[in-house]
């Protein structure tokens, strides 16, 4: 018996539109942000022009940048902008992406959520139109994540396929092994996703770079691949990183994976150096009472 199949979507078969006819719950636009500068201000500017159309109710960028030109770049293009550490402050430091994801959540007030970078080069509304048409147009879907092809931007010369390194020698390797069913999303690290906010209140949030192949490996073991679609964006471009930081980000996806397979001894990620915390999921916090959320807005 072959494994099940995992919808694919074009982004091209979406209109604003379209979608905009379909909605029926208030959206919510999370970019968690460290240091990109002009580039955040440009993914608001984009996302803004959703607003006005009246698809999306709420931008809100949360940064965790070390000095002030994002915030105020995605200040002056209309979003609503939160320090990461001012967000539930009783979980401790921030701890990277997958950590100001956690903390952005509790103060989105959509019943639908998307997360989206802010570092790409061509970043489009579209890009989110497309994410959430399919949970706008069928109410059985739960969750939809990017998919596109990656080019490596080298000299200023594009090597078309050759981009995603991590997601090619560790993520999709891993998942092939262990996880078969969430091999089947072609972009496990990729940024841009959507959801209905209750699912994502029901999965614990790896912090740093682990956030996103975790949350695949979760969500289908919680949703099943029928309730989750991938959507192809075309193509994307972002700043190529040095191969230190592309070793520090395959521990963090490594360590994340690993630890959802029952048969690797505890500790393995703490002596591999992994950032490897788990924020537990929102639902959980919020029940204990800890919560600085939009029960306390």
């Amino acid at each position: 018996m072959g494994l099940p199949m995992l919808a694919t979507y074009h982004h091209s078969e979406f209109s604003a539109e379209a979608a905009l006819e379909a909605k029926r719950e208030p959206v919510s636009v999370c970019i968690p942000a460290r240091d990109t500068g002009d580039l955040a201000g440009r993914t608001v500017e984009q996302v803004m022009e959703l607003v006005e159309l009246g698809l999306v109710d709420q931008v809100l960028v949360i940064d965790g940048s070390r000095g002030t030109d994002t915030a105020a770049a995605a200040r002056a293009a209309g979003a609503e902008v939160l320090r990461e550490e001012e967000l539930l402050p009783d979980a401790g430091p921030a701890l990277g992406k997958g950590d100001a994801m956690w903390r952005g959540l509790s103060r989105c007030t959509g019943e639908l959520v998307c997360f989206v970078d802010s570092d790409l080069y061509d970043f489009q509304a579209a890009h989110v139109v497309a994410l959430l048409a399919p949970l706008l147009l069928d109410e059985a879907l739960a969750f939809t994540k990017a998919t596109y092809e990656r080019p490596l931007i080298v000299g200023g010369t594009e090597l078309r396929g050759e981009g995603g390194r991590v997601t090619e020698l560790t993520a999709r390797p891993l998942l092939e092994l262990f996880f078969p069913e969430a091999a089947a999303f072609r972009q496990p690290l990729a940024g841009e996703c959507a959801g209905r906010r209750w699912a994502f209140e029901r999965i614990p949030f790896c912090t740093g770079y682990g956030v996103e192949i975790a949350m695949i490996v979760d969500l289908v073991a919680a949703l099943g691949l029928e309730r989750m679609a991938q959507v192809d964006l075309g193509v994307r471009r972002n700043p190529n990183q040095s191969l230190r930081n592309l070793g520090e980000m395959a521990r963090d996806v490594a360590a994340a994976l690993l630890q959802r397979v029952e048969e690797v001894p505890d500790g393995v990620a703490e002596r591999a150096g992994a950032r490897l915390v788990e924020r537990p999921p929102l639902a959980e916090w919020a029940a204990r009472g800890s919560v600085d959320s939009r029960a306390a807005l």
